[in-house]
C-alpha cells in the first residue's frame, strides 16, 4: 500500500509540474509575440524583444547567455518544450548593437519552429506585421552557418524574422 500511495503522490507531483510549465508557456508566447508587432506608421516593433528573452530565461527555457553571438545576433536553442502559434519553438534570435563592427545592423527578434501542421497563422502574422517567413528553412545548414552545434530533430522548419529591415516597405 505505501508503495501505491508513492507512486501516485509522484505522479500527481509530475502532473503539477507539467502543468505548471504549460500554464507559464501562454504568457511567454505572448510577450515574444508583443515583442514582433509593429507600430503602426514605423519600422519600430511594439514590445521590447530583451524583455520577452528575459522572460524565458528566468522560466529555464533558454540559457542565460546565448549560445551564440555572431555579428549583432544572439542565438537561443530552447532546452525544453515551448510553443509558438501552434508550432514547436527551437530557437529564439535577437538582434542588437552593441558595439560597431561593420555594417549593417537590423535591429528586432526572430524565432525558428518545428512545424506542426498548417503554417496559415505564421503567414497571416508575418504580412500583418511586415516579418519575413522562410518556410521551409534547413535549420541545420542555418545553425552551422552561425557556429551552433547542434542536432535538431529532421522534421519541416519555418523561421519568422520580424527587424527592421523586415519592416522596409
Amino acid at each position: 500500500m505505501p508503495e501505491c500511495r508513492t507512486r501516485r503522490l509522484l505522479g500527481t507531483l509530475l502532473l503539477a509540474t507539467c502543468c505548471a510549465s504549460a500554464a507559464a508557456d501562454p504568457g511567454l508566447e505572448s510577450g515574444l509575440l508583443h515583442a514582433l508587432h509593429l507600430k503602426k506608421g514605423t519600422t519600430d516593433r511594439v514590445g521590447t524583444s530583451g524583455k520577452a528573452i528575459a522572460a524565458y530565461m528566468r522560466e529555464g527555457y533558454i540559457g542565460k547567455r546565448p549560445d551564440q553571438r555572431f555579428d549583432y545576433t544572439d542565438y537561443y536553442l530552447l532546452k525544453k518544450p515551448a510553443s509558438f502559434m501552434g508550432h514547436e519553438l527551437v530557437l529564439i534570435e535577437e538582434e542588437y548593437i552593441t558595439q560597431y563592427i561593420g555594417c549593417c545592423v537590423s535591429p528586432g527578434a526572430g524565432v525558428t519552429v518545428k512545424v506542426r501542421g498548417s503554417t496559415q497563422k505564421l503567414q497571416a502574422f508575418a504580412s500583418a506585421q511586415r516579418c519575413t517567413l522562410t518556410d521551409p528553412v534547413d535549420v541545420q545548414h542555418a545553425l552551422s552557418e552561425v557556429a551552433i552545434k547542434a542536432r535538431l530533430p529532421k522534421g519541416h522548419y519555418a523561421s519568422l524574422s520580424c527587424r527592421e529591415r523586415d519592416a522596409q516597405p
